[in-house]
């Protein structure tokens, strides 16, 4: 779990994702279509994804994507979406630093 929160507060946007996941495309090409180039890990392709998957399990991440946002759990693609028809993910995005107006 200590390596988890490593990983997400060296950057303002970290998804945890599965190359083969179309939730997980769905999300991360929201955000470069945002103009955010978020830090993301595909569990299914780099050491020791299945341990950070088991963290991110521990922490209520149930699948992927899991996204944080400086550092905090933002949640899945249901949360993100939700937060972009509210017009929040902007707000948020620009407050972490990982958006610029």
């Amino acid at each position: 779990m200590d390596r988890v929160k490593i990983m997400v507060f060296e950057r303002p946007v970290v998804i945890f994702s599965k190359g083969s996941c179309i939730m997980s495309h769905t999300v991360k090409s929201l955000f470069n279509d945002l103009g955010v180039n978020p830090t993301v890990y595909e569990l299914d392709e780099i050491a020791r994804g299945h341990e950070i998957e088991q963290a991110l399990s521990a922490i209520g991440c149930g699948s992927v994507p899991a996204v944080f946002i400086g550092g905090e759990l933002v949640g899945g693609v249901n949360e993100i979406m939700s937060l972009q028809l509210k017009r929040g993910l902007k707000p948020l995005l620009i407050r972490v630093g990982a958006l610029w107006v």
